[in-house]
C-alpha cells in the first residue's frame, strides 16, 4: 500500500472537515428540531417528533413556510442578518399594580391536533388598558444560537431576545426556581409567563403553590394566567390555598353569569349565600336571590295577565334578570296601589330592598308620569303637618319634578303648580322661561319689580291674550313701587 502524500495529509486534517457521526451536535436540521421541542414547551401538550409537522410562525400566529423553507431560508441568510428582537413593550408599570397587564391571548396559542392554529380570547376582562404579549420567537437555526449549559440568567436573556434556549434542561427545583426569580428581575412580563408554564408541568401543584406565595409578582402573573386560560378548577384551590377565601368566592358567585335557564340560577345563587363573602358582599348576594325569586313569581303572574293597564300598554319585555330599579319602574306602571303584603307591591319592593326615598320619589315618578295620572304624582309629595295642612315637599328638588313632568308632557296648569314650588327665585325665573309658563314669570318680575324685564318679556306673548292683558294691567299699576 503506498504512502499518502504530505498535501493529502493535510487536505484530510483540515478544521473545514469533520467525520461523520450519528450524533452530530452542529447538525443544522438536529437543531432545528430541538428549538422546536424548546418552542412547544411552553405548551400545554405533548411533544411531537414528527419533522415534517415543524412550521414556522410569523408575528399574527398564522404558519408561513414548511420545515424545508425554514432551513432554506436559514442557509440563504447566512450570518449576516440582524437579529430581532421583541417590539418595544414596557412591563414595568404592570409588575407594580395588584395584576398583570399582559394579554395572554396573543402569547399562547394552542396547536389543534388537525395541525390549525386556535387562539385564545384577544382581550383580558379585568385591565382597563389593552395591551398586547409578543409571542416568544422560535429560535433561528443559527448554530452558535444554541448552548447547551447555559446557566438560568443567560437563558432568560435570550428568551427575552427570541434567541434558542431551552427549560428542559432545569430539572432541580433549585434550578427553576432560579430560572423564575431572574426572569422576575428581567421585569419582562412574556418570559416570566413562560417559565411558570414550564414549572406548571414539571412541578407537583403544592410545591410550585408554596414556592410562589413569597413571590408575589409571580404569582399575579400566575394567576392572571390561569384565569384568562379558563382553569377555574385550579384557580379557585388556589385561591383557597393562598387564604383569599373572598376572592374565590366572587369567582364561584360570577359562574351564575353562565347559567340561562332562571330556576337553575336561582338555586345557584341560594348556593352562593353560604360562600365566604365580606358582608357587603354577602348582602348583595342574598338581595340578588331574593330579586330573582321575586322576578320569577311576577312573571308568571303577569305573563298572561288581561287587565286593563296591560290592554292599553302591552308589555314589552320580560321582568327576569332586569336590574332592582327597572323592577321598581315595573312595579310602580303595572301594580302601583297594590297592598304591601303582595310580592308586585312597590311599596314592598322598596322595603325589601332598602330603597332610598329619593330613588324611590324619582322612579314612581317617572312611571306614573308617563301614565298622565297626575293626581298619583300629586300623591307623592304631599304631606300633612301637625295641624293637619296638606303641604308639597320633594327629597329631590322640585325643579328635577318639574323636568320630569315637561319630558311627559305634562299640561301647562300642572307644571306652573310645580314651577311655583321652587324656593330659590332665580331658578324658579329660569325654570319658568324654559317652560314658557307667563304667568309665573310675569309675576316673579313684578315681585322683583324689574319693570324693564317685564315689559321686554311682554313683547314675547300674544297680543289680547290672557297673559298680555294681566302684563298691561300690572304695568299700569302706579301703586308699585318700581326699581327701574
Amino acid at each position: 500500500m503506498t504512502r499518502a502524500k504530505p498535501e493529502d495529509d493535510e487536505y484530510w486534517t483540515r478544521s473545514k472537515l469533520k467525520a461523520f457521526t450519528f450524533d452530530d451536535e452542529d447538525d443544522k436540521f438536529s437543531q432545528l428540531k430541538e428549538s422546536k421541542r424548546a418552542v412547544n414547551s411552553i405548551f400545554d401538550e405533548d411533544d411531537d417528533d414528527d419533522e415534517d409537522d415543524v412550521e414556522r410562525v410569523n408575528w399574527s400566529g398564522e404558519p408561513v413556510g414548511s420545515i424545508s423553507w425554514s432551513v432554506k431560508e436559514t442557509a440563504s441568510s447566512g450570518h449576516s442578518g440582524s437579529e430581532q428582537g421583541f417590539p418595544k413593550i414596557d412591563t414595568t408599570p404592570s409588575l407594580s399594580k395588584r395584576g398583570s397587564g399582559y394579554s395572554l391571548s396573543s402569547l399562547f396559542k394552542a396547536k389543534s391536533k388537525s395541525g390549525g392554529f386556535q387562539s385564545f380570547s384577544e382581550s383580558f376582562s379585568d385591565t382597563s388598558i389593552r395591551t398586547y404579549a409578543p409571542e416568544l420567537r422560535k429560535p433561528k437555526s443559527d448554530a452558535k444560537d444554541f448552548v447547551s449549559d447555559l446557566n438560568p440568567e443567560e437563558t432568560v436573556r435570550r428568551m427575552r431576545k427570541g434567541r434558542g434556549y431551552s427549560l428542559e434542561k432545569f430539572r432541580s427545583l433549585q434550578d427553576k426556581l432560579l430560572l423564575l426569580d431572574e426572569a422576575v428581575a428581567l421585569y419582562d412580563g412574556n418570559v416570566i409567563t413562560a417559565v411558570l408554564i414550564y414549572l406548571k408541568k414539571s412541578l407537583n401543584k403544592e410545591i410550585l403553590w408554596r414556592e410562589l406565595m413569597p413571590r408575589d409578582v409571580a404569582l399575579r402573573h400566575y394567576l392572571h394566567y390561569l384565569k384568562e386560560m379558563g382553569e377555574q378548577k385550579l384557580l379557585l384551590e388556589l385561591l383557597r390555598a393562598l387564604g383569599r377565601t373572598e376572592d374565590m368566592a366572587l369567582m364561584q358567585y360570577k359562574e351564575h353569569l353562565n347559567i340561562k335557564d332562571e330556576g337553575k340560577r336561582k338555586d345557584f345563587l341560594k348556593s352562593c349565600i353560604s360562600l365566604p363573602f365580606s358582608q357587603d358582599d354577602a348582602t348583595h348576594v342574598q338581595d340578588h336571590y331574593t330579586l330573582l325569586e321575586r322576578q320569577i313569581i311576577i312573571e308568571a303572574s303577569d305573563k298572561n295577565a288581561d287587565g286593563e293597564i296591560f290592554k292599553r300598554f302591552p308589555r314589552k319585555a320580560s321582568i327576569l334578570n332586569m336590574p332592582i330599579i327597572t323592577t321598581l319602574y315595573y312595579s310602580c306602571f303595572y301594580h302601583y296601589g297594590e297592598p304591601e303584603g303582595t310580592y308586585s307591591s312597590p311599596a314592598n319592593i322598596r322595603k325589601t330592598f332598602r330603597i332610598s326615598e329619593k330613588q324611590y320619589i324619582l322612579t314612581a315618578l317617572g312611571a306614573r308620569a308617563k301614565l298622565k295620572l297626575w293626581f298619583d304624582v300629586d300623591s307623592l309629595f304631599n304631606t300633612k303637618n301637625w295641624l293637619g295642612y296638606t303641604k308639597k315637599k320633594s327629597p329631590i328638588g322640585f325643579h328635577r319634578v318639574v323636568d320630569i313632568l315637561q319630558k311627559n308632557n305634562a299640561p301647562i296648569s300642572v307644571l306652573q303648580e310645580y314651577v311655583n314650588l321652587i324656593d330659590d327665585t332665580e331658578l324658579k325665573l329660569s325654570t319658568a322661561l324654559k317652560y314658557k309658563c307667563h304667568d309665573i314669570v310675569i309675576n316673579t318680575y313684578r315681585d322683583m319689580k324689574d319693570r324693564q324685564q317685564l315689559a321686554a318679556y311682554g313683547g314675547k306673548l300674544e297680543r289680547d291674550s290672557p297673559e298680555y292683558r294681566k302684563m298691561q294691567a300690572i304695568l299700569n299699576n302706579g301703586q308699585i313701587k318700581w326699581k327701574n
